[in-house]
């Protein structure tokens, strides 16, 4: 349950812009999308395709940390860390879990004999989107898991992208459909509230202080 009180404190020390442009960002936020990162090797790949999930207002990314394990390059993701809710799995099969019981379809971003081309894409359903890794592609067990596949349409010689540009044309594409569609795409209030509450203390320098100094005077 969100402490409303505390939420308030806080974005009375932000400034009126803030606050205003934090309300505009969340109106184009959402969950119906997820995207999935499977081992990727290079690192700037997974942040690339935070900032990709930022700029496109994806909410979450969930990042499979089963071989590789390295941290985020902050200078490539430019402030997107601040802004987007990265999960981390120790492994594929509790991601697929964990995601498939959040109730959404999993899709392999892959050519595959049953794949379905961007642009035909059923939108309708909730859809944790999964890319692999730039060697390898998608792991067997996602594969095998998988609801649905998905491929960009391409009418070069060259027959792959790299990982975080596919991601960023795929992202792309789905949000701003999402966006000119009926569906109830957006996030839910609480939802909204929790991520007021966390930008405005991920925007708040010395904010262990401040909100050990806030709960002193304030005990629950």
């Amino acid at each position: 349950m969100i402490d409303l009180e505390y939420l308030a404190f806080l974005e009375n020390i932000l400034t009126d812009n803030r606050k205003e442009k934090f309300l505009k960002v969340l109106e184009n936020r959402t969950k119906h999308f997820t995207i999935a990162v499977e081992d990727i090797f290079q690192m700037h790949n997974t942040s690339a395709v935070m900032r990709s999930c930022e700029i496109f207002g994806i909410q979450e990314l969930n990042v499979i940390e089963q071989r590789y394990g390295k941290s985020i390059d902050k200078e490539i993701a430019m402030g997107a860390q601040k802004w987007v809710d990265i999960n981390t799995f120790d492994s594929i099969t509790n991601c697929l879990d964990t995601l498939k019981s959040k109730g959404y379809q999993i899709i392999a971003t892959t050519p595959h004999e049953n794949d379905c081309l961007m642009e035909d894409f059923d939108i309708s359903k909730p859809s944790a989107l999964f890319f692999g890794t730039e060697r390898d592609g998608l792991s067997e067990e996602i594969l095998k898991r998988a609801d649905g596949f998905l491929k960009i349409p391409m009418v070069g010689f060259t027959e792959s992208l790299n990982i975080s540009v596919s991601a960023a044309i795929i992202i792309q594409n789905l949000t701003n459909r999402l966006r000119n569609s009926n569906i109830d795409w957006h996030l839910s209030e609480n939802e909204i509230l929790e991520k007021r509450l966390a930008w405005a203390k991920n925007s708040i320098k010395d904010i262990n202080r401040i909100e050990a100094r806030y709960f002193e005077e304030n005990p629950r």
